[in-house]
């Protein structure tokens, strides 16, 4: 049955375990325009509720789907034109729901080069292949003399044979049902093996838990995928597909049983027969199995990458939503030694009012006037919070940010000291908006401002990098950068939406990601802004330069105006339902600015009395509790982690210390967690929590302050083991320093290594050794991506 609209929405709704109408509803709001934050937002009614996390699946089946229907059109045509489609075929076509399926059967019609097997059908072969499977009594040799072909290269019963061989091959290695029993017996049974290329021992160390490594194919972890595609990649790896990992050397495999049997070939020990089972061997050998392995392999690589996105989109999306430390005059230092600490003051808005630089750290050492240059700022511009870059001196100069504070207690006892993560500060410095923004600044003193920034509001900050150059992913650059791409600007836009954004502070880069509005329509709207003064109310928008009406309608609702003409601009409800909260206030008798935040009042309306043809019972509902809390930020309280004195590098950490930090990223296998050392440290998923968990997700989250233990230390290599379960015990002859490894040393300015070890089974009982987390390579890799 062809995939058609119908058909579409009935196959994502199965896969959703959702209603056929809610699908169709969705693909057709979509196909008109609609975004996916507007569609969870304002279309509750006609999606059935469907929210962010199924719309975007919904998006990329819808995708998907699409392309595979094309495909069979595409495929359709061409048998057609041939003149070999056959009502069977044309329904297994129209029945096959992957692109795999599809192009299996395909396969004998696909235009393709000259084969050996088609230069022997052209030379008369065919009728002789054809025999020997009708007739298996036949003298195989005998029946061979009568094709010899000289001019067309079959000089001798031999190579006739070896032709008829391989029409037979390539016959059988097209058969999209045999091809299915095939794949379904690897998919259950084959592993992967990764071997040591010779002579590579000493280039490729770090890459030795996998010189001699077997993994059951279907089941490889997306970081150990990765890490041996990487392996293979810079050619100190081989990778193979082992289909029958239990057979004794020298047995045949069990996919040539599956070949016989499917073409009902029972074997005995005529001549033909023992010609047939060469012609089996080498179908598996010869064809299937190297299509197989690149397949499987292949396949692999596509799961491995999907699960890297998800963790880097999912790791995005927390560092996005942070809690902000609000709109106060910040000053942001940007630490350095001999080029000195930079500094920068922005007002309640972001912007930028002074900078300076100044030298307290070695070589200058002019730590008291540094204090005094600080401090003059601070009672200058009011400062109210210091946000300190976490890179090269940041521990020195929280320290100088701690007597700055001492210093003005008595005139400024609010001024807080905030350490702030420096990933892609650089990046934005460089960038050509930076440029724009601050076209006679420094680099190092842009840094200062976006670290300030980032500490007023990370969200607002965030979006002028690129999300890849955040650094909070996993194996990064060996994925797919369009399918990376494509997720994390889908969470950029998710997590916009969701907080809203100030109409009148707002820069383009993330006016941009508001839903409905593009980077041309973000400038016009800062450009008009620009040039009439604030925005008064939402529908001044319709003013600006290309803003039309469909753009209007998806963006509204996510823009804020704060203290403008109407009190519903400053909330999420969207300028399409104000007649309904006009309606509520006239039947309470209440001025619409006293209904809005009238808890007791709102708690007490039914939203059932307002439910129109055009409103239902979602939207009312979700209107209301707006009302309650109108323009609520999304994002937790701030909060900060509070570094040990005196604990400021590597050298310091003993075993048994209970430290706070903040969890900079989240994979498959633990936690990354700064604790002010320079040098993230892991805790590994059996030390998250005392109870059995798959996902380190559903503990802990990028953002996240939390408290734990040092496990162990190992200085040389830069390697930091911690424990949030605070009362785990230390194995002693393992918290001790080991002897120094070269090949894996820790480089900071290295790429990002290439491998955890194979951490322990997650059925093994809660209490691991304490050094679980040290087996692990990626203890490096994503403090070098953090730097």
């Amino acid at each position: 049955m062809q995939t058609n609209a119908h058909n579409i929405a009935q196959i994502i709704a199965q896969e959703l375990n959702v209603r056929e109408q809610q699908v169709a509803a969705t693909i057709t709001l979509l196909d008109d325009g609609a975004t996916v934050p507007f569609v969870a937002r304002y279309r509750k009614e006609a999606t059935g509720g469907l929210d962010d996390t199924q719309l975007r699946t919904l998006y990329t089946r819808l995708g998907y789907l699409r392309e595979l229907n094309d495909r069979r059109q595409v495929i359709l045509s061409s048998i057609q034109a041939q003149g070999k489609l056959t009502p069977e075929l044309q329904r297994a076509i129209d029945d096959a729901d992957s692109k795999t399926r599809l192009e299996d059967l395909y396969l004998p019609f696909k235009p393709k080069r000259r084969t050996k097997g088609q230069i022997a059908i052209e030379a008369g072969l065919e009728p002789l292949a054809d025999a020997l499977l009708a007739d298996r009594s036949a003298d195989v040799e005998a029946k061979a003399a009568g094709y010899i072909n000289s001019d067309a290269g079959f000089v001798d019963v031999k190579a006739v044979l070896e032709g008829a061989r391989y029409i037979l091959m390539e016959r059988y290695a097209e058969d999209a049902e045999l091809l299915r029993k095939v794949r379904e017996h690897l998919s259950q049974n084959s592993v992967l093996e990764s071997r040591l290329i010779a002579g590579k021992e000493k280039e490729g160390a770090k890459f030795r838990d996998y010189f001699e490594h077997t993994e059951q194919l279907a089941k490889i972890p997306s970081h150990r995928a990765l890490a041996m595609l990487r392996g293979r990649n810079e050619g100190f790896l081989a990778l193979s597909m082992n289909a029958d990992p239990a057979a004794e050397a020298g047995q045949g495999s069990y996919c040539e049983v599956i070949i016989s049997d499917h073409l009902g070939l029972k074997l005995g020990d005529s001549s033909v027969d023992q010609w047939l089972k060469t012609v089996v061997t080498a179908t598996w050998r010869i064809k299937i199995a190297l299509q197989m392995e690149t397949e499987f392999i292949s396949q692999m690589r596509e799961r491995a990458e999907a699960e890297a996105i998800k963790v880097f989109a999912r790791n995005l999306g927390d560092l996005l939503m942070a809690a902000p430390a609000g709109a106060k005059a910040t000053m942001g230092l940007d630490p350095g030694l001999r080029t000195g600490v930079k500094v920068a003051v922005v007002d309640n808005t972001g912007k930028m009012l002074c900078h300076a630089t100044i030298f307290p750290h070695a070589p200058q050492n002019l730590w008291e006037k540094s204090i005094r240059t600080l401090a003059n700022l601070v009672k200058m511009h009011k400062v109210e919070l210091i946000a300190i870059g976490n890179g090269t001196a940041s521990r020195e100069t929280d320290k100088l940010a701690a007597e700055l504070i001492a210093a003005v207690k008595d005139t400024h006892p609010q001024l807080t000291k905030v350490m702030v993560s420096e990933a892609g500060a650089s990046v934005y410095s460089a960038s050509e908006l930076a440029a724009l923004e601050f076209p006679d600044l420094d680099v190092s003193i842009r840094g200062a401002v976006s670290i300030a920034r980032r500490l007023q509001d990370p969200l607002a900050e965030l979006v002028k990098i690129e999300p890849k150059s955040i650094g909070v992913g996993q194996y990064q650059h060996d994925v797919s950068q369009s399918q990376l791409s494509g997720s994390l600007e889908a969470v950029v836009e998710d997590c916009v939406n969701g907080v809203g954004v100030d109409l009148n502070m707002a820069s383009a880069p993330l006016l941009s990601q508001v839903a409905g509005l593009n980077k041309t329509l973000a400038k016009n709207v800062v450009d008009y802004r620009d040039a009439n003064g604030q925005f008064k109310n939402r529908k001044e928008l319709l003013k600006v330069p290309r803003l039309g009406p469909k753009a209007y309608e998806q963006a509204a609702g996510f823009l804020r105006i704060r203290e403008g003409d109407n009190p519903l601009d400053a909330s999420s409800v969207h300028p399409e339902a104000y007649s309904l909260v006009e309606t509520i206030a006239k039947t309470k008798q209440v001025e619409l600015a006293s209904l809005m935040g009238n808890s007791d009042l709102l708690r007490s309306i039914k939203p059932e009395e307002f439910i129109t043809a055009e409103f239902g019972l979602p939207t009312v509902t979700d209107i209301l509790a707006e009302l309650d809390k109108p323009g609520r930020d999304p994002r937790g309280e701030f909060k900060t982690a509070k570094f040990k004195d005196g604990v400021e590098e590597l050298k310091h950490l003993k075993p048994e210390m209970v430290l706070e930090g903040v969890v900079t990223n989240v994979t498959n296998f633990g936690a990354f967690v700064d604790i002010g050392v320079h040098q993230d440290g892991l805790v590994h998923i059996s030390s998250l929590t005392d109870k059995f968990i798959s996902d380190p997700h559903t503990v802990v989250k990028a953002g996240d302050v939390v408290k734990v233990k040092v496990m162990e230390v190992d200085v040389e290599r830069r390697r930091i083991g911690l424990s949030m379960r605070l009362d785990e015990a230390i194995d002693q002859s393992k918290s001790q320093q080991r002897p120094h490894n070269p090949a894996r040393t820790h480089n900071s300015k290295a790429p990002q290594s290439a491998k955890p070890a194979a951490r322990p089974t997650q059925k093994q009982a809660p209490k691991a050794p304490a050094n679980a987390a040290m087996g692990n390579a990626f203890a490096d890799a994503f403090a070098k991506l953090k730097k």
